[in-house]
């Protein structure tokens, strides 16, 4: 299942369905209508929405209508957060209208870390994959590197920095779908 990740400010309005789009800028997201998505905000999985439509455009042709499902009083609006979040803005970059509708929402939000392994536990997940399954030396190394650190926070700063978190994470991610097509884990969500 894909992913729309926002800011954590953004998750009231999308769930009181104030919120039903977002605008991308740079390359066209790999969405399509139809698709199912986890919505994430402030670091929670929230629920799950389908994609009613991804349209192109530049900046310059957003709309109002665009600005008002996107939760933003006005075009202007719009274009001043797009300014906040990507500084490098003008009239003829790429814009990608996602919108999407609030399927099932989450009793309890789910932290979104937990949520790639169905709610268990990583540390769990790390030491089953090593007693168990036959890892790549890369996958082992990284997950190894985690349990010896003892926090993804820890093992990614020791590979160079916190935006190497993610290799541990997909090793991470690769050794708990190895474990449930065993049948030695399963979703906990």
């Amino acid at each position: 299942m894909r992913h729309l990740e926002f800011d954590g400010r953004y998750a009231e309005a999308i769930l009181r369905g104030k919120k039903r789009a977002t605008v991308r800028l740079g390359r066209r997201p790999n969405l399509k209508e139809g698709d199912e998505v986890l919505i994430h905000s402030g670091g929670y999985a929230l629920g799950k929405a389908v994609i009613e439509r991804v349209e192109s455009k530049t900046v310059g042709e957003l709309t109002e209508e665009d600005a008002f499902l996107d939760g933003f009083s006005s075009r202007e609006e719009l274009v001043k957060a797009l300014k906040e979040h990507y500084k490098w803005v003008r009239d003829d970059s790429p814009a990608h209208v996602i919108v999407f509708r609030l399927v099932e929402r989450f009793d309890k939000p789910v932290m979104s870390s937990d949520y790639a392994y169905e709610g268990n536990n990583p540390v769990e997940i790390a030491e089953m994959a090593l007693r168990h399954l036959d890892l790549p030396e890369e996958d082992r190394k990284l997950i190894e590197l985690f349990l010896k650190a003892g926090s993804l926070r820890k093992a990614a700063y020791r590979l160079g920095g916190l935006n190497k978190r993610y290799l541990i994470r997909d090793a991470l991610r690769r050794a708990y779908e190895e474990l449930k097509k065993r049948g030695l884990m399963g979703p906990k969500l």
